[in-house]
Formats: C-alpha cells, sequence, structure tokens
C-alpha cells in the first residue's frame, strides 16, 4: 500500500495549491506506473492558510499519472459551489518529477499552469504559473523543505517548513487499515497576489454592483501597507489532522486544517482560518 500513499501525496502537489504538499510517503519510486484519481470537497480554498473576503467552498476532480522513473502528470478541474456563472471555476496541468537523493531522503521538481476566469475570486488568481522544489527526509518523523515560486500577473515565493508523522490506528478488515497523519508547517513568503486579489475583487464588486469603481486612482492604496504586503514575512502557521480509511486501491479521507495567520497578513477575515475537506482516491 506504499505505492498508493505515494501516489495521493503528489496529486495535490501541484496546480492552484489550495493545500500544501503533504510529505508522508517513504519512497520516492513506484514499483510500477499508477493512475490516481480523486474527488474532493472543501468548505473553503486554502492557499498556505489564507482564504478569500469571500466564502470559495469548492469540489475539484484530480488526476496523477506516475511513470516508475518518478515522472508525473497532474490535471485538475474546480468548481466554486457559490458560482453560478460557469461550468467550471478553475483548472489546472502540471508534470514533475520526484527521485531518491539518499536512502531516507527524497526530492521533487514541478511545475503547473492553472486557467482562471475573468474576475477571479481565488486568491492566487493573479499567479497562474507554479514551480516547486522539495526535499523529504522520512525516517520516525517525514520533514519536508518546499520552495514554490509562483509567477503570471505578480511575481511571489513561498518557502514552507514542515512535519507529519502518519499513525496506524486500526483495522477493521483483513485488507484495510485507518490512519491519522497529524502535520504542521510554517510558511514565509510575499504577498503580491494580495495586492492584486484586492485591485480584481473591487472590479468584480464593482460589476456586480456592490462596489462603485473611483474615477481618479484608488483612494484605498496605502504605501505602509504594500511595503508590508511584499516583502518576505512568515504568513502562516497550520496544523492539520487527516483521518483515513485505506484499502488496496481506494482511499477515504477526511482532514481539518487549523492556520494562523502572522501579524504581517493584511487581511479582513481574521488571523485564524479553519478548512474541512473530504477527500476520495481510487489508483489503477
Amino acid at each position: 500500500m506504499k505505492t498508493f500513499f505515494l501516489s495521493l501525496t503528489i496529486l495535490f502537489s501541484s496546480g492552484v495549491c489550495f493545500a500544501q504538499k503533504d510529505s508522508s510517503a517513504t519512497d520516492s519510486v513506484p514499483s510500477k506506473s499508477t493512475l490516481t484519481l480523486a474527488a474532493v470537497y472543501s468548505n473553503n480554498a486554502s492557499y498556505y492558510g489564507q482564504r478569500a473576503e469571500e466564502k470559495t467552498p469548492y469540489v475539484a476532480i484530480a488526476a496523477n499519472y506516475q511513470l516508475k522513473s518518478g515522472i508525473y502528470f497532474t490535471a485538475q478541474t474546480y468548481k466554486l459551489l457559490n458560482d453560478s456563472t460557469s461550468d467550471l471555476s478553475a483548472g489546472s496541468i502540471g508534470a514533475g518529477v520526484n527521485f531518491k537523493l539518499a536512502k531516507k531522503l527524497t526530492a521533487d521538481v514541478s511545475y503547473s499552469h492553472s486557467f482562471y476566469p475573468s474576475y477571479s475570486p481565488f486568491l492566487q488568481a493573479a499567479n497562474a504559473d507554479n514551480a516547486t522544489v522539495s526535499f523529504s527526509h522520512a525516517s520516525w518523523l517525514t520533514a519536508s523543505l518546499t520552495g514554490d515560486y509562483a509567477f503570471g500577473k505578480t511575481n511571489d515565493a513561498f518557502i514552507t517548513a514542515a512535519i507529519s508523522k502518519q499513525i496506524n490506528l486500526f483495522s477493521i478488515g483483513k485488507k484495510d487499515i485507518v490512519t491519522i497523519t497529524p502535520s504542521a508547517n510554517v510558511v514565509g513568503g510575499t504577498q503580491h497576489f494580495y495586492q492584486s486579489y484586492l485591485k480584481e475583487k473591487k472590479l468584480r464588486d464593482s460589476i456586480l454592483g456592490l462596489l462603485p469603481v473611483p474615477i481618479f486612482g484608488d483612494p484605498g492604496s496605502n504605501h505602509a501597507d504594500t511595503v508590508m504586503n511584499t516583502s518576505f514575512n512568515v504568513l502562516s502557521y497550520s496544523f492539520k489532522l487527516p483521518l483515513a480509511y485505506n484499502r488496496q486501491h481506494y482511499s477515504l479521507e477526511v482532514a481539518y486544517q487549523l492556520s494562523f495567520l502572522s501579524d504581517a497578513v493584511k487581511t479582513t477575515t481574521g488571523q485564524i482560518n479553519s478548512f474541512l475537506t473530504f477527500s476520495f482516491y481510487y489508483q489503477f
């Protein structure tokens, strides 16, 4: 079942980045090529522990095809449940490779491109492209260090340090296992994306008649906030608790994430965010 767990950690490692990469895998190369499909529901979209001002509950369908060599390809589509203007709210495609550096040390390099409609409510919509390099050391605990460079209309860099521990709880039958994988991470980065998000939100609200468009400039701009939002700072501390029922070819998971934002994050949604996600994975 190790290969199955591995594919789940890679499945959402590229794309729209609603969740950070899970580094619970203990092997970087599967014994055979695999195709993993996933269906996901979340009560809100998370971007490094941050969320948009409006609620963004969504459902997603994703696919990951992983070769024995460690090369993999991903595709994802997202639908916001409160969006009635289009059938799809976002999508992404990506590719990457994971490989061993030592017995317990693995590396992962990936790139993804996301597609957003005009005036998208997603927090990260300004940065459609994402390049990622990640290192993971698996021992009693799994420790990882991930660097992300997000670019498009703006440019942002993020560094995530994380630890996780997969715990086997019990089995209901002879061919299943229930696991829990508590994890914690700290994220540092820049926030150019947030300035772009606020501008797009004002335009979107004005189109919907919720806010008048200013004729001369932006009265809400502030240089002090600009310096704060564009410099590199610690952004968030997150704790995640995924509980999963696993069989040889499929897994059911419910995960709760609690994120604490630092004072460097300018937001009107409060300094504490919580996210609840339900996922189903099937591997061929």
